[in-house]
């Protein structure tokens, strides 16, 4: 069995040259293979702690370092 290496550039290329219905299909099939669940990793906004968001938000103003940079 041969193995099959391709560089960076090539598996840019092949994932752009996929259609959107492919590169969905190929990220479900890694998903599955990891044994995540489509969904499992995002919260809705109402479970969050609204305190403890503010107090995230007014700690980062503190420190710019964090704060994002635009590229």
């Amino acid at each position: 069995m041969q193995i099959m290496t391709e560089t960076p550039e090539e598996r840019k290329k092949r994932f752009k040259e996929m259609s959107s219905y492919q590169r969905q299909a190929l990220l479900k099939q890694k998903m599955n293979a990891k044994g995540l669940i489509e969904g499992s990793g995002v919260k809705p906004l109402s479970s969050y702690d609204t305190d403890e968001v503010w107090d995230l938000i007014q700690i980062t103003s503190c420190f710019p370092e964090m704060q994002s940079k635009k590229v």
